[in-house]
């Protein structure tokens, strides 16, 4: 919502707080599938918003895009075929591109105005977007996954919204599902699964849901996200076999480009709160 003075505002009603940011709208159009607003903000750039939660702005997307991309690329041995799941404003595609290793990179979105919207406000999240490995579809990502072949993909990212709207179908064991069959056996899959702070009942569900769908094990890492709930967020691998280490040399080539990812934040990432552990042990 924007108030009289020119400040958005998400209310978190669930955790009874809110988060702010100060500018004027210069964008919102109603899409067949959701409501979407830009913001000109006045020290965090453009801001996207989606149904009245915050999605993107110039400022911190980068925590959040690096964490979705390489955590999962620099562990897979050869992640040569990756899905991206919704990343509309493209900055996930952006990161996936940087790997040499990808020779193939399909992103997914049912709203292509999110795509169009970011081209025009998130230029630089839209840079890769011409790579002769990108592929962009505005499609059904639930109905395209599910029509993969087997075994034909090596990654696969879930940048999605939240778990209503659009984005509810891809909270659920069938896609899961879906997705395990149409990874190779080697293959990863990761997807945001909110903040653990004030989201617990779903960031315990969508682990236990991974894992009853068929992958054998689910780990979870953490980053900051200052535009998003609680400021603290965080993304779920499922695996059928154990997690590797990071290979040594695979963001070494862009590491420059880079702003949060680097060996130690990939270590840390990995690090499990009591809290949280807790919550994982209690499946």
């Amino acid at each position: 919502m924007l108030n009289a003075d020119q400040w958005f505002t998400e209310v978190e009603k669930s955790a009874a707080s809110a988060f702010s940011l100060k500018g004027r709208r210069v964008h919102a159009e109603q899409t067949p599938f959701q409501h979407i607003e830009i913001f000109e903000t006045e020290r965090w750039g453009y801001l996207m918003v989606i149904d009245g939660c915050t999605m993107v702005s110039t400022r911190d997307n980068f925590f959040y895009h690096e964490m979705m991309s390489h955590p999962v690329l620099s562990t897979h041995p050869n992640p040569e075929r990756v899905v991206i799941i919704g990343g509309g404003d493209c900055g996930t595609l952006r990161e996936v591109l940087r790997h040499q290793d990808v020779r193939q990179a399909t992103q997914i979105d049912i709203d292509e105005r999110v795509t169009r919207l970011s081209e025009q406000y998130f230029p630089e999240l839209c840079e890769s977007n011409d790579d002769p490995r990108a592929t962009l579809a505005f499609d059904d990502g639930i109905a395209w996954i599910r029509n993969a072949p087997k075994s034909s993909l090596d990654v696969i990212i879930v940048d999605s919204t939240d778990p209503v709207g659009p984005a509810e179908g891809l909270f659920n064991v069938a896609f899961y599902a879906s997705c395990r069959e149409a990874l190779a056996d080697d293959g990863l899959f990761i997807q945001q699964s909110e903040s653990p702070l004030i989201h617990a009942d779903i960031f315990k569900a969508m682990g236990e849901a991974m894992r009853e769908a068929g992958f054998k094990a689910t780990t979870p890492l953490f980053f900051p996200q200052p535009i998003y709930p609680s400021g603290w967020w965080s993304a779920t691998i499922a695996h059928m076999g154990e997690l590797s280490a990071p290979r040594s040399d695979a963001t070494t080539s862009f590491a420059s480009a880079l702003q949060y990812y680097n060996p130690a934040t990939h270590a840390a990432a990995f690090a499990v709160p009591p809290m949280v552990r807790r919550l994982i042990s209690s499946d």
